[in-house]
């Protein structure tokens, strides 16, 4: 791999929108940013919330269907946070 190449699996696109972001089970969800966002990872900023190894992110919009995916906090730098994507969340209600 050469010097000052970008080594992420899939191009990242600008989004800057606003998403929820839940922490725990049964946690309110609460608002951040999504920065930019991939097919592998997502960019935040938020503020405000202790942000856990683990979280789920609530998107939608025009261009994202409503879905929730599950993240894993790959690094953190001040109020911006990079997660990789772990797969879609399947809730229990939704498989009866």
């Amino acid at each position: 791999m050469r010097k000052g190449r970008d080594r992420r699996l899939s191009p990242r696109r600008l989004l800057n929108r606003m998403a929820k972001i839940q922490v725990g089970a049964g946690t309110l969800p609460r608002d951040c940013l999504v920065t930019d966002i991939s097919d592998s990872g997502v960019r935040l900023h938020v503020e405000g919330l202790e942000i856990p190894n683990e979280f789920v992110l609530l998107l939608s919009g025009d261009d994202l269907h409503a879905t929730e995916r599950a993240y894993r906090v790959v690094w953190r730098l001040g109020y911006e946070i990079g997660a990789r994507f772990m797969g879609d969340v399947r809730r229990a209600a939704a498989r009866n």
